[in-house]
């Protein structure tokens, strides 16, 4: 257990932050099945930009790697191609 006030106040802003970062991290993942899940081009081409927007957002919050971030963006972009 911390026994400093600012380890105590560490601790809560990292369960709050974690949580954050889970809840964007698994609406993303969602919003990407949708998208590959996808037949119709039109619609894929809409969700396009706002997928591809989300995972910048975690690329810039380091929730998850520019590298996994800039892999997801090429696979759903090839995958709307190929529609």
């Amino acid at each position: 257990m911390a026994n400093h006030k600012s380890a105590l106040k560490r601790i809560r802003n990292s369960e709050t932050k974690r949580l954050r970062n889970r809840y964007q991290f698994r609406t993303t993942r969602n919003a990407i099945k949708k998208l590959k899940g996808s037949t119709d081009k039109k619609e894929a081409e809409k969700l396009f930009p706002e997928v591809t927007s989300m995972i910048d957002k975690l690329a810039k919050n380091n929730v998850i790697h520019d590298n996994k971030a800039d892999r997801l963006k090429s696979q759903i972009a090839r995958h709307v191609a190929t529609l």
